[in-house]
């Protein structure tokens, strides 16, 4: 087993600058900062942004980390769009007391019925239950009502997910809030708004990429023993964070689709798939630890009752 870390960050960031807000949404890549562009040059009022809506959400695991605004005073500014996709979108956004300290984060938004699609939305979620028939009918026939359900159910299992893993130590963003399908969660990445970088992007030497796989197995096994695999994985929603004190961690991401290795029938199959996508990345980059195989009964073993 690996040794486990501890994932207590420090507090989050210094104060920043106060960035304007503009309604245009606009695309913040990977290395690119959320608080500069061409088209936001006018400084605008902290009045113009609503309240945080802290108070009206579900909350994460508490204690709430020391970095996280949690004043009922707070604005939240959006910054603009970190990535769009098929099934949601995910923007960044500073919530900040006027004349005082600020945290970014980010908020993932799964998509409405007329512009989302579920893709196997069944084989994912075998194991999972609804109470009430009459929505569980909805879903299963894909009406719009039940297509607003599944965004919020999705929405949903990634916030407990995230919880529930943050809480047992695994490297994932900690949930701050749910609100119907918006989930708001920790922003990865640097105080001027720079995402931290794919592991996909990353260029390194084969000593890198060992300590990088090391300490991804670490929260994939903290995924196994609460008996889920992530069902998705891939180089591209794993990022690569640096600490303050300048450590290089894995910091597992989109886990909407997380897997019951134990009442879901294909968990084994979406286990090998997750363990063959990662460890093929790293064996190409010449990690020699990096088995599919030998990963996937690992895991397995640790995920039985």
């Amino acid at each position: 087993m690996l040794d486990r870390f501890d994932t207590a960050r420090s507090a989050q960031r210094a104060r920043r600058p106060r960035p304007p807000s503009d309604p245009r949404p606009r695309i913040v890549a990977d290395g690119q900062s959320g608080h500069h562009s061409p088209e936001l040059d006018t400084d605008h009022s902290f009045d113009e942004s609503p309240y945080s809506s802290y108070d009206v959400a579900t909350h994460g695991p508490g204690p709430a980390p020391d970095w996280l605004i949690t004043s009922l005073s707070a604005r939240d500014t959006r910054l603009g769009i970190l990535k769009t996709g098929k099934e949601a979108d995910v923007g960044l956004l500073e919530r900040a007391v006027p004349g005082g300290p600020g945290c970014l984060l980010a908020v993932k938004t799964f998509r409405s019925a007329e512009h989302r699609l579920f893709h196997r939305d069944a084989t994912y979620q075998e194991g999972r239950r609804v109470r009430r028939s009459r929505e569980s009918r909805a879903m299963a026939a894909r009406t719009g009502f039940g297509r607003e359900l599944l965004a919020g159910k999705w929405a949903a299992a990634e916030f407990a997910a995230l919880g529930m893993l943050w809480s047992a130590g695994a490297r994932v963003p900690y949930p701050v809030q749910l609100i119907g399908s918006e989930v708001m969660m920790e922003f990865i990445g640097d105080p001027d708004g720079t995402a931290a970088p794919r592991l996909a992007a990353i260029e390194a030497g084969t000593a890198e990429f060992t300590e990088l796989w090391h300490d991804l197995v670490g929260t994939l096994e903290i995924l196994a023993e609460a008996g889920l695999t992530h069902g998705d994985l891939s180089p591209y929603n794993v990022l690569v964070d640096v600490s303050p004190s300048g450590e290089t961690h894995c910091v597992v991401i989109d886990l909407p689709q997380v897997v019951d290795l134990v009442a879901n029938p294909s968990g084994a199959e979406f286990l090998d798939r997750d363990c063959r996508n990662i460890a093929e990345f790293f064996a190409r980059r010449g990690v020699l630890a990096a088995d599919a195989e030998i990963l996937a009964l690992h895991l397995g073993g640790l995920a039985l009752p």
